[in-house]
């Protein structure tokens, strides 16, 4: 493994900036490792080598002539395959948009561009973002470099991986019931969902709209806030996007990183307290706890006693709203298209693409949200889940009365074997039960690595209040600095 694969993406920024490394030697290097470790791992569904190396060429040629260079100029990143690229193929892991190539930048993929930042390519996904093991792509699973036989989390398990392998030093995941903390959390990585509308949705093919977030997937803490400071901000395009700046996130990781948490307040939260979590898993979270109170933090216990209900309540929110959202995707604008021969009806066509196209867990999802926003059935379910997100949205404004952050571990189980959950989708639903209330509530959460259980990574998870994506860096900081940092995995 090449230093330079090893090495943070703030110290490569550095290195290039100081001319110590070319970010054509940095890219070429990541590059290299891809070339090396990929046919195991499947981080990766596109590699955009030439596309890379000219980018990286520009950073060099603007160092060279002492043009400006931003914080993380010339580092590489990967890019979950949801969000648009110009030119290069954007699939979302699902056969019905296989070899689609967008006119157009997601605002995030633009805003790192700006920035310098060397895009690798496009990342491993469940299918439109619906699932938590990135088995449901229909390109083929992607493998946690901790263990090839078991799952890297979902739906972002490709950019986790890839963070994890050291194929890439950063990665952009989206966020809507845990898909960027929950890969972070088995994979040992550092994954952040910022405030919803913190960060752009312009360019990402939506699942659940009013959910959706896109987000940083890093290895350190100050890595993944200085991402998520290059990707954040006000977007006009984006209907939904604050219109306020980031708070700066790259202050309070360092902050965080100096190990005081003197007068902070961590709410544990008695409904998340390691119920339903494994031994394992549970006494990693203890152990972070006992940590957390050493580096000066006074935990509180607080209720949330509506958590419990958000499992349910998300899986009819989000299928109600990917049931409108794939209504797209029929075959005639774009993508596969199917039983055009002429002779067939339009409508004939449309279902012979979407049941070419959709794979087994998003077709099951768009039936289950047609189902509930349907005719006499849409207030006993739609409109009641909808109620209970308000009683949760209720609950966070209580608890965070009591406490700065709140912390529950990030996942009830470490990566669990391929197939051992596909059979029964509660179980698989399960892997969200910690995550998916931030969601619901629209706050920033994060998972930073805390411990491992029978060898494999646990996380724990810090979420705090809208528009304070600040604080959960400052606490997720601190904890990264007083533990020992996962041992990379040896792929």
């Amino acid at each position: 493994m090449s230093e330079l694969t090893s090495m943070t993406a703030t110290a490569l920024a550095a290195a290039v900036a100081d001319g110590e490394a070319s970010a054509v030697e940095v890219t070429r290097a990541h590059l290299d490792r891809i070339a090396a470790t990929d046919e195991r791992v499947h981080a990766f569904l596109h590699l955009d080598t030439d596309g890379a190396l000219a980018a990286a060429a520009e950073v060099d040629a603007r160092r060279t002539s002492g043009g400006p260079l931003g914080p993380l100029a010339g580092v590489p990143v990967a890019v979950k395959d949801v969000l648009t690229t110009r030119g290069t193929p954007t699939t979302c892991g699902s056969k019905i948009l296989e070899g689609w190539r967008p006119p157009y930048d997601a605002t995030i993929v633009t805003r790192l561009r700006e920035a310098g930042l060397v895009i690798l390519g496009k990342t491993n996904m469940d299918e439109f973002a619906m699932g938590s093991s990135t088995e449901y792509s229909a390109f083929g699973p992607t493998r946690n470099p901790w263990d090839l036989s078991r799952i890297p989390g979902g739906s972002g398990g490709g950019s986790a991986a890839a963070v994890a392998g050291r194929q890439a030093p950063l990665a952009i995941g989206t966020d809507t019931g845990g898909s960027i903390r929950q890969p972070g959390a088995v994979t040992g990585t550092v994954g952040s969902k910022p405030t919803y509308g913190g960060t752009s949705r312009y360019g990402l093919v939506a699942f659940s709209s009013s959910l959706d977030t896109p987000g940083p997937c890093a290895r350190s803490v100050a890595d993944a806030a200085a991402l998520h400071a290059v990707i954040g901000g006000h977007d006009p395009r984006d209907s939904t996007s604050i219109p306020q700046p980031v708070p700066d996130v790259v202050a309070a990781a360092a902050r965080g990183a100096d190990g005081d948490l003197s007068g902070v307040r961590l709410g544990l939260v008695r409904e998340l307290a390691g119920e339903g979590a494994e031994p394992g898993v549970d006494a990693a979270f203890r152990q972070a706890l006992e940590t957390l109170t050493k580096l000066g933090a006074e935990v509180v216990e607080v209720s949330c006693p509506h958590f419990g209900y958000a499992l349910p309540a998300y899986y009819l929110i989000a299928p109600s709203e990917c049931s409108s959202n794939l209504a797209r995707f029929d075959g005639v604008r774009y993508g596969l298209r199917v039983g055009d021969d002429g002779v067939r009806a339009l409508e004939e066509v449309m279902a012979l693409t979407r049941e070419a196209g959709f794979g087994p867990e998003v077709k099951r999802r768009i039936m289950l949200g047609t189902f509930a926003l349907s005719s006499g059935y849409y207030d006993a379910y739609y409109g009641q889940a909808q109620k209970v997100r308000t009683l949760i949205s209720r609950d966070f404004t209580a608890a965070f009365e009591q406490a700065d952050v709140l912390i529950s571990p990030t996942t009830p189980f470490v990566a669990f074997p391929f197939g051992e959950r596909t059979g029964d989708p509660y179980q698989m639903y399960l892997a969200d039960l910690y995550t998916i209330p931030s969601n619901l509530y629209g706050g920033p959460a994060i998972s930073v690595p805390c411990g491992l259980s029978d060898g494999l990574p646990v996380g724990l998870q810090v979420m705090a209040p809208t528009l304070a994506d600040d604080r959960m860096y400052r606490v997720a900081a601190a904890l990264e600095s007083a533990l020992p940092p996962p041992q990379p995995p040896s792929i």
